[in-house]
This record gives structure tokens, sequence and C-alpha cells, in this order.
């Protein structure tokens, strides 16, 4: 018995979506194909796979076929990758020029990424990068081609199988369909105005642990943070950023939202409520985590584990950060 080949498209949507929008191309792409995942904030994931006999098309043309269905019922202009896996597809939509679509077609993966930088692989941080970079390794050609040993010994045994994995264009990852319009939402009302710039940043940092637990709790990953603070007169200010990457981790939320927190330059504001949302939520297991070589990070995330750990035992307060101990 053989495997059916796979046929992953990745488009690049070139548009800023509201989630409701979002939500509309979602069910579009779902006329394309029923397998269809979201890629928030400004992308989709479709396999081709039982559509192309559907269609009677081959897997470049159902792509133009999306294409023009986005651009045909909402107008969005979008470029697309086209591959045997994700990750593939992933990066021939980020080698794509506007409107345009690039097809590695199965058995010319590796001349494809022969000559690409290894930055170009998903989750391959700047660190990683520099320290491939200074043995002279630049493009992802000559990951392949170095022995297994060699590069355990300059990254690591974890981080370089998986590397090696990548470099050769491997991906067993599904195309899971997923609702994109989901959020976390932690809020905090203040038992009064309050003035004090500290008191800001604990109860900023309090709202980013709890959807980090929230999330890590529920297996999924956010892409973007959105901080709204209330005032005593009734007023507010809200402030978005997209995150660097998806994620689940509690410091790296809170330094974002700390970020919002200090972009609004409050001052001596009278705060009454601090709201938190977090949205693009993905599940833990259809994103990358980023290479890292500090063994910081390792610790950090493997306490963190163990703290998640000790609050479903003991409950919520087991285990505080101790920066919002009383």
């Amino acid at each position: 018995m053989t495997t059916r080949q796979r046929h992953i498209a990745h488009l690049h949507l070139h548009a800023a979506l509201s989630e409701d929008q979002y939500d509309d191309v979602i069910k579009l792409m779902s006329g394309v194909t029923p397998h269809v995942q979201a890629v928030p904030p400004d992308a989709v994931q479709l396999d081709l796979t039982s559509a192309l006999r559907y269609f009677d098309l081959s897997p470049y043309d159902v792509v133009q076929l999306a294409k023009m269905r986005l651009k045909l019922f909402y107008d969005i202009d979008s470029s697309a990758g086209l591959a045997n896996n994700r990750m593939l597809a992933a990066m021939a939509a980020d080698a794509s020029a506007p409107g345009d679509t690039t097809w590695v077609p199965d058995g010319q993966a590796a001349d494809w990424l022969y000559p690409r930088p290894v930055t170009a692989l998903p989750g391959i941080g700047r660190a990683t990068a520099d320290t491939l970079n200074r043995y002279g390794l630049h493009a992802i050609g000559q990951i392949v081609e170095i022995p297994s040993a060699t590069l355990q010994r300059l990254l690591g045994a974890g981080t370089a199988r998986l590397l090696a994995e990548r470099a050769r264009g491997h991906d067993p990852r599904p195309v899971t369909r997923s609702e994109p319009a989901v959020h976390l939402l932690a809020d905090l009302v203040l038992e009064r105005d309050c003035l004090d710039p500290a008191q800001h940043h604990r109860a900023v940092l309090g709202l980013a642990e709890q959807i980090g637990q929230r999330l890590r709790g529920e297996s999924r990953l956010a892409g973007r943070l959105t901080l709204t603070v209330r005032y005593a007169d009734g007023s507010s200010s809200t402030r978005t950023r997209t995150l660097p990457g998806p994620t689940g981790h509690s410091p790296a939320l809170a330094t974002a939202a700390l970020g919002l927190l200090a972009a609004l330059g409050l001052q001596r504001a009278r705060v009454r409520a601090f709201a938190i949302r977090a949205d693009g939520l993905v599940p833990t297991d259809s994103a990358y985590h980023q290479l890292s070589l500090d063994p910081g990070d390792a610790r950090a995330r493997a306490v963190e584990a163990a703290a998640d750990r000790a609050r479903r035992r003991f409950g919520s307060e087991a285990v505080r950060p101790a920066a919002l101990a009383d």
C-alpha cells in the first residue's frame, strides 16, 4: 500500500484583517478544501490532497483558484507557497513576491533548500545562526553535509537533531482544522484608583502570568497581546503587539505586556482597571519553538513546567513569581 503524496499550500494575506474578517477567510477557504488551518494573524494553510480529484486540477492551479477567490470575494491580495509539508510550504510562501506562488515539487526540496540561508529555517534565532556562521555554516545545504556528531558538538544533541531534520525538509505535522476567532482575557479592577507606577507594573505582570498559566493549561500559544487600561474618568487606552512567535511562556508574555504598558507612558495617571487579551491562539503542537543555545531558557521553561504541576496538585496559589509575592 502506497502513501498518497501530500500537497500543502501556505497563503500569506496582504491585508490587515479583523477577527471577523479572518474568520470569513477561513470559511471561504473551506470551500476549496475542508482541511484549513489558521496561521494568525495573516496566513492560512490548506491541505489540498483530497481536493485535487474534486477540482480535477493540478496543485498549482488549485492554489491559483484559492487566491482568485480571495481577490474576488474580499479584494485580498496574497502570495503562496506549495510543497509536500507545512514547513516547506511556509518557507516557499516567504520566498514568494507579492502575488506570486512558489512551488517546491516533491523530490526537489533538497535542491531548493540547499542555497538558502540557515535563518530561513523556522526557529533559527540569532544566537544559533551566529554559532553556525562562526564555523562557516551559512547555507542550509551545508547543515545537511556535515556529520551529525559535529553538529551536536556545536549545538547540543537536541538542537542539532531538530535542525538536521528541518534542513532536510522534514515536517510530519498535519494541517489541523482550527478556529481563528478565539482569545483569552484576564482583567483586574483595582480597589481604588491607583497613581503608583510600581503598582501598575505589578498588576500587568500578574495578568500576564495568569494568561501564561491558562495558555499552558489549554495547550495553546498566543500570537498577539492587547493591553487595555481604564482610567478614573471612564476613558481608556489600548495598545496591541504581535509577538515574535506564538508563545505560552510567562516571561515572554510579561515582557511584551510590560512593553505595552511602558509605551502608554502613564506617569501619574489615575488607573482603575487593567485587562490583557491574548489572541491569535494556536495549538501548542502546531507551532515551532525557536531553537536557543541559552541554557537559562531551558531551565526557565523546566521551572515553569514544574510550577504548573505544583499548581495543578496544590492549587493556583501554591507557586507564585517572586515579583508578585506579598
